[in-house]
């Protein structure tokens, strides 16, 4: 956390100074916005902080809620989670408040007395170590307070307008806002007034029932696997062993059990097996009673016992899996002819079983995918092309992760005989651990995405998908630390500069690069508007292959060490070298002759190419800055 540049802080560095639409920032809701977003759910409050970071765009929230949320249905949080949850600030603390999971542990029913069960296996919850971050369990209310202070620090000073409920909207095809959004009071004393809001886009976070999809005339299309469970979370007295374990429960003939411990060291929620639903149901079983739930758990846990003492929540549904076609208002016909101003996220266009524990978490990415796109459109960076990325993005991503809860919810619903091995689902469970962290997520080629053409420089960065992080030590205080948690939520592109074999200061490719970075007119860092600091677009960092005792800080190029705040003072920050026995070269495979590897502002490798290739580096940049007012 980098603070003091602007002069002396005395309080929480954390809240940072208000600017722009954060000074004085009206309490009603104005006539006109930049961006409008619908529903605070995880999608729409962490596309609301990361456009909180930037003050000269207008950004509203509604919420027909009239305040918070207290209980939230989704708990799971994948590793990719917590690393996005780095980059907003508050990944430790809500690290130290959730449950973690390390092992899962599997039952079956005991071939000596198939009417009892017995603990079958145990699996490490990341067998690959594919991610520095734990598997947690924590309440969505939790994440979304989290995301919600993270706004009300920022800049923008962004806070959630609760009781607005969402009517309808209407797209003109020209104007300043062409968005015409009808709103209306859904708490408070002046309940059923309605209000007129003009956007320049919007972002639909409503849910499953999405008034802003049906209003763009996006249908969900999928299918019901006719299958239901009820969901609990409870606090009771039980001989279960296994109690605080996450557990797949399979008994003989009553059905399975997910069993998912929470946060708080006490409460923990069940998925319980309650059978295949008659096609003439015609929603019955969603008025299951909870002493039915826990009736039905407690056959599936012989010969073990469950008394529940009290019940927090609980629910019935039917696993579905539904997915809209696209995830904006730009029909078919239309693409290619208009850039969208109206999007969909989360639940609003794609919903799937809980039992995976995908949903807040592809909801999160979808936010985070489309909130800095929104901030670079409308401060005039990008063209309005690259709102165009979203929805062909990440309607990809949610047909992988529908394709996966299927056959994930479809084991789960599974008797043990019809398994092949008792194994099996251990060994599904263990086999695809990387999709459910959120790590399968490769986006292809495209405005933002280059070719894989120099992938053998940097083999541990695939293209596409998220840069993994690995330790290197900052040079001027010699700390170890992981180099993709330097980079915050703040919008802005990263270039990482591995360095060939030469020292600091030596006749080399770095030099060579740095000095084209500093004066090119093709360089990205040309494009920073005057008046900013330099690094206010590009955050260029760069790793040397010398331990930090063996780089002369004052030998590295300008570039890396750039003058920021009103007082011009110098950030050494960006300057790295190796960590002994955890060299960053070796651990991600690249290359002894250097490499530049390009980071989007929402963490996923963007390009990788050679230390020379200037001319390949500025055209990148030149067509995400095309039309860019600097």
């Amino acid at each position: 956390m980098q603070f003091h540049h602007h002069g002396y802080v005395s309080g929480d560095p954390r809240i940072q100074p208000a600017a722009g639409t954060g000074i004085d920032r009206p309490a009603e809701l104005p006539d006109e916005v930049d961006v409008l977003i619908v529903g605070s759910g995880p999608a729409g409050m962490l596309t609301a902080a990361q456009l909180a970071q930037f003050p000269g765009i207008t950004t509203r929230l509604v919420e027909r809620r009239g305040g918070r949320l207290e209980i939230g249905q989704a708990d799971g949080i994948q590793a990719r989670s917590v690393e996005t949850f780095q980059a907003f600030g508050f990944a430790e603390r809500i690290i130290a408040e959730a449950y973690w999971i390390t092992e899962m542990a599997f039952w079956r029913p005991d071939t000596e007395n198939p009417t009892h069960i017995v603990r079958g296996a145990r699996t490490v919850d990341d067998t690959t170590g594919i991610s520095e971050f734990k598997h947690l369990i924590v309440n969505q209310a939790r994440v979304l307070d989290y995301f919600a202070e993270f706004a009300a620090y920022a800049p923008a000073r962004l806070t959630p307008d609760y009781g607005w409920g969402f009517l309808g909207l209407e797209v003109a095809d020209d104007g300043d806002y062409p968005v015409k959004v009808t709103l209306v009071r859904s708490a408070g004393p002046d309940e059923g007034m309605q209000k007129t809001v003009h956007a320049k886009y919007v972002v639909g976070s409503d849910g499953a029932r999405s008034k802003v999809r049906a209003s763009i005339g996006c249908t969900m299309a999928g299918d019901q696997a006719n299958h239901a469970w009820g969901v609990m979370d409870v606090l009771a007295k039980t001989d279960f062993p296994d109690i605080r374990l996450k557990c797949a429960i399979q008994s003989h003939d009553g059905g399975s059990i997910l069993l998912i411990p929470r946060e708080g060291g006490h409460l923990f929620r069940m998925y319980v097996d309650l059978g295949v639903v008659p096609e003439d149901d015609n929603g019955a079983v969603r008025k299951t009673s909870i002493e039915h739930i826990i009736e039905q758990a407690n056959e599936i846990l012989r010969p073990y016992t469950l008394d529940v003492r009290n019940v927090a929540w609980h629910s019935v549904y039917e696993v579905g899996h539904r997915l809209t076609d696209r995830f904006d208002d730009v029909r078919p016909e239309q693409m290619g002819a208009r850039t969208p101003r109206v999007f969909i996220t989360g639940d609003a266009c794609h919903t799937h079983s809980a039992k995976a524990g995908q949903g807040m978490n592809v909801s999160m990415q979808d936010g985070f995918n489309l909130g800095w796109k929104l901030a670079h459109v409308l401060e005039g960076r990008s063209p309005e092309e690259l709102l165009s990325t979203y929805s062909a993005e990440r309607q990809v991503v949610a047909k992988n992760l529908i394709d996966f809860d299927k056959e994930w919810s479809t084991m789960m619903a599974k008797k043990p005989e019809e398994f092949d091995s008792p194994s099996d689902l251990e060994d599904f469970y263990v086999r695809t651990a990387e999709f459910p962290a959120g790590f399968m997520t490769e986006y292809a080629p495209s405005l933002i995405t280059g070719e894989a053409t120099h992938q053998d420089l940097a083999a541990g960065f695939p293209l596409g998908k998220r840069f993994k992080s690995a330790l290197a030590s900052r040079v001027c205080d010699t700390n170890p630390l992981h180099l993709g948690h330097q980079a915050t939520a703040d919008g802005r592109w990263r270039i990482y500069v591995f360095a060939d074999q030469s020292p600091a200061g030596a006749a080399s490719p770095v030099a060579d690069l740095a000095q084209w970075l500093s004066t090119a007119p093709e360089s990205p860092l040309a494009a920073t508007p005057e008046g900013l600091d330099s690094d206010a677009w590009f955050d260029v960092k760069v790793i040397y292959q010398q331990p930090h005792e063996d780089i002369d800080i004052n030998a590295v190029p300008a570039v890396f060490k750039p003058e920021v705040g009103p007082f011009r003072l110098t950030d050494y920050e960006k300057v790295y070298g190796t960590v002994p026995g955890e060299d960053i070269f070796d651990v991600r495979g690249l290359s002894r002759d250097g490499v530049v590897v390009v980071v989007r502002p929402d963490q996923y490798v963007a390009n990788i190419l050679p230390l020379g290739a200037t001319a390949e580096l500025g055209e990148f940049f030149a067509r995400i800055h095309s039309g860019a007012r600097v």
